[in-house]
């Protein structure tokens, strides 16, 4: 067993909405396995699955074993809890490239592949539910759960008060039933006895300890966590470009670090405690510090290194951090040099974008030319050679002395941008074609 107690753990991090009765007394007494399920139905996992993860990690910390569930079978239906609308089924073969992405971003949080006991394992309900009629299902499993349990589930209840005029497909009605199923599965193939899960899950999972203890005469256990929000009441983990996700194609390490950097200060204390696996102790030594000067966001600051370190790695928080202090350090023109191209992008994301010609820059084109002919940071000549004698021109960042200076090849960040500065805050990408 682990030196840390998982339930008093989860206690202090303000991770637990609901337990079931008796879950601490197994937890202590045994080495015990607890299951997860997370929706394959994209090809990488975002921060919104981030809760659930971090409590299988701290589960295997403290000595017990975790699996992670990958909901084929129930993820080609859809869950109704806490959706207005069905989902978008998907077929077999975008399943298992989603679940195989999905295993690799794991393995950055639980160990897979150690000989210790309390390892983790990944499963697929796909698997186990692919050759189960519907005949089969509905004798074995089907009988042993009422119609009128399942319409008491609040999950089930909100799905029909919302959709009123709809209704719920038969389909998504027997989504509990599918996850109930899970539970018996595990239960008995892995001997699983504790399901974890976001508090909207709950009828979810009982539901499956009901099924265990109906046809096993078995104990199963139930752990919920509260659902995230912001502290201004707004949902968590989405931004105005959507989802804010662990795979570096969709969201950059830059814009990753950057969402955890910028949060609330209310917004810091509580994430620090659930997303990253600092003790109690250096959690209230960094909001002592935040308390005495909230300016230098210690919280914010040490939040966003633990996760950007923990999904990507040391050296991406590092270029993050660099590329932070583009817009105002005196070694941003060093830092533009190094940067890889997807940073360079997301620092400057929104700014104009022009094509410029390959043959002019390798040439050699003076500055007035390329800000004007070539592309139209200025809108004339006269304009920009003010500027520049003003000292308000900067080509990747170093200030332009002599607008006839000749731009060429040495100049190209990434082969092929220049960034062009007007004035303090109007930047302009040249894309080199």
């Amino acid at each position: 067993m682990g030196k840390i107690n998982f339930v008093k753990e989860l206690e202090w991090r303000g991770m637990i909405n609901n337990m079931m009765p008796g879950t601490e007394e197994q937890l202590n007494k045994e080495m015990t396995s607890a299951y997860v399920g997370i929706d394959p139905t994209a090809d990488s996992l975002h921060i919104g699955h981030l809760v659930g993860i971090m409590m299988l990690k701290h589960f295997q910390r403290a000595g017990h074993r975790p699996i992670a569930l990958i909901g084929g079978a129930t993820g080609m239906i859809g869950d109704p809890s806490m959706k207005s609308q069905e989902r978008v089924l998907i077929d077999e073969p975008t399943l298992r490239h989603n679940q195989e992405c999905i295993r690799r971003q794991l393995a950055k949080f639980l160990d897979f592949d150690s000989d210790a006991p309390n390892h983790a394992i990944l499963v697929n309900n796909y698997d186990w539910m692919k050759n189960y009629s519907f005949l089969q299902f509905i004798r074995d499993i089907g009988k042993h759960i009422t119609v009128n349990y399942m319409m008491a589930k609040d999950s089930v209840k909100k799905r029909l008060a919302a959709n009123a005029d709809h209704g719920m497909s038969f389909t998504e009605f027997s989504y509990q039933l599918l996850q109930g199923y899970d539970f018996l599965h595990l239960y008995e193939t892995e001997g699983c006895k504790l399901q974890m899960g976001g508090s909207d899950q709950w009828g979810n999972i009982t539901t499956g300890t009901e099924l265990i203890r109906r046809m096993d005469g078995g104990e199963a256990y139930a752990i919920t966590c509260p659902l995230i929000t912001k502290a201004d009441g707004t949902k968590f983990g989405k931004t105005e470009g959507g989802n804010v996700w662990l795979d570096p194609k969709r969201t950059s390490p830059y814009k990753f670090y950057q969402f955890w950097v910028n949060v609330s200060d209310a917004d810091a204390a509580k994430y620090i405690k659930i997303f990253t696996d600092l003790s109690q102790e250096e959690i209230a030594a960094l909001e002592q510090e935040q308390a005495k000067d909230p300016g230098q966001r210690p919280l914010q600051k040490r939040l966003a290194r633990e996760i950007t370190t923990m999904v990507h790695s040391a050296q991406d928080y590092e270029t993050a951090v660099e590329a932070s202090q583009i817009l105002f350090s005196n070694k941003a023109k060093d830092i533009l040099h190094k940067i890889d191209e997807q940073t360079l992008l997301s620092v400057f994301e929104g700014v104009p974008q022009f094509e410029v010609s390959r043959d002019r820059v390798s040439a050699g084109v003076p500055a007035i030319q390329l800000l004007t002919d070539d592309a139209p940071v200025f809108s004339s000549k006269g304009e920009m050679r003010k500027m520049t004698q003003g000292g308000g021109v900067s080509i990747n960042k170093e200030k332009l002395t002599d607008p006839n200076a000749a731009i060429d090849a040495s100049h190209l960040l990434n082969g092929k941008y220049i960034l062009a500065q007007r004035g303090k805050k109007n930047y302009f990408l040249l894309l080199v074609k």
